[in-house]
């Protein structure tokens, strides 16, 4: 399997990082299972921007995984799908960062980031 593939699995676990930590950060009681979204709507600070993060993360996945696919498909260049992906996924990372600590001009730079990766994939194999 390829390393952009990967990446597409790498992508397809980055919300539940968001998860697991606005879960963690809000302290969720065993009650709150019963209704995780209400719960998780009333948080506030870095926990609700980690589960904005979840939400993003959800919205930006099958664009990419499309993307990657489709260079695959196309048999673009490996080295440079493979780059892409990678950069991808950092650009995701370094977004989480920037959700969590409210740096917004910096999280919409890194979202903008991985969007010219995902239309770049798709582009790679013309």
């Amino acid at each position: 399997m390829t390393i952009a593939l990967w990446c597409v699995l790498a992508a397809a676990l980055l919300p539940y990082l968001g998860t697991v930590t606005a879960k963690a950060g809000g302290r969720m009681p065993n009650a709150a299972n019963r209704g995780p979204r209400e719960w998780l709507e009333q948080l506030e600070g870095w926990p609700k921007r980690a589960h904005w993060y979840q939400q993003n993360s959800f919205e930006a996945f099958p664009p990419f995984a499309a993307a990657v696919i489709v260079a695959q498909l196309l048999h673009a260049p490996q080295a440079r799908a493979d780059l892409l992906a990678l950069a991808f996924i950092g650009f995701r990372l370094l977004h989480f960062a920037f959700y969590l600590g409210d740096l917004a001009p910096l999280r919409s730079l890194v979202w903008f980031g991985g969007m010219i990766c995902t239309v770049w994939l798709f582009v790679l194999g013309a």
